[in-house]
């Protein structure tokens, strides 16, 4: 890396969540790290910083570097509120998948525009003392970045599905076969252990969010595949890499330095605490999630 800065000095307008192998990318420039520290404790790593197709990019390896957090104990929110205090404004998160269906294959590209979460011990929300806001959730994936990124994913030559359900489960375990046929029964598209709840905290944070789901294997429910085996994930997790890496430049190339949409206006109307409830610590350590409402409050008030 070129040097390092803070949060202070580190600025970008997108966000990529994925794995450190999307660090090394063609076309990729003015590389540098930043640590940035939140309210919420230390994201996975540091931010790397760089111009990509003439924007301002922001990388974070959601499992840190050299892998080292298991999608339970990724700090989902420090992540979420790091990229938000760069000025990032639009997120895309790049994760690997088992597919549920029999026409998704391992090499396509899912593009979800809906989740189920199952997961059972992860931290989920910003609001869990002092202040209660409830954000809509029933689109969880902004419409207008989902389009972006199907036009991109068909430009580089991949298979697209566009729209379906990611199911989230806990992990690190893959499922059992009972398990596998339940979900398949649900109608789900594709399963996967981290995307929630990174949605949810995303939308939290105003900010623009769409998955790219990379199809490794067919999870265990396949009866003419093996069950699911690391070896075999890897393998195909590698020619996924370079595919993603193509995807990315086509999709940051396309997007506009800052997203204008309903997304950046989650939080109008939401937030239920009345403004002179909310302690002062709250205030701080939220500030840059809620500070423009509570004080637009408090001024009618």
């Amino acid at each position: 890396m070129s040097r390092r800065s803070g949060a202070g000095q580190a600025r970008a307008d997108i966000g990529i969540i994925g794995g450190s192998g999307l660090y090394e990318m063609e076309g990729l420039t003015q590389v540098r790290e930043a640590r940035i520290k939140t309210p919420f404790g230390d994201p996975s790593g540091p931010v790397i910083l760089g111009q990509l197709e003439g924007r301002r990019v922001a990388f974070l390896a959601r499992h840190g570097q050299g892998h080292r957090f298991s999608p339970s104990t990724i700090n989902y929110r420090a992540n979420i509120y790091a990229l938000k205090a760069i000025g990032v404004s639009q997120v895309l998160s790049v994760s690997a998948v088992g597919s549920m269906r029999e026409t998704i294959q391992p090499g396509h590209v899912v593009l979800p525009d809906q989740f189920l979460d199952w997961t059972k011990r992860r931290a989920s929300t910003f609001f869990d003392a002092d202040v209660v806001a409830h954000v809509g959730l029933a689109e969880p994936v902004c419409g207008r970045l989902g389009q972006i990124v199907e036009q991109a994913t068909r430009s580089v030559g991949a298979v697209a599905h566009r729209g379906g359900s990611y199911l989230c489960i806990e992990g690190p375990q893959f499922s059992t076969k009972a398990e596998s046929h339940l979900y398949r029964s649900w109608h789900v598209s594709v399963i996967g252990m981290t995307n929630m709840p990174e949605a949810k905290l995303a939308r939290e944070a105003e900010l623009c969010y769409a998955t790219i789901a990379l199809v490794t294997d067919y999870d265990c429910w396949h009866e003419t595949e093996e069950a699911v085996q690391v070896e075999a994930i890897l393998t195909v997790l590698r020619q996924n890499v370079l595919l993603a890496k193509r995807l990315l430049r086509e999709v940051v190339g396309q997007l506009e330095e800052k997203a204008v949409c309903g997304c950046q206006q989650a939080l109008k109307g939401a937030i239920i605490t009345a403004p002179e409830a909310i302690p002062a610590a709250a205030r701080t350590r939220l500030h840059l999630l809620i500070g423009r409402y509570i004080e637009a409050k408090k001024g009618r008030g």
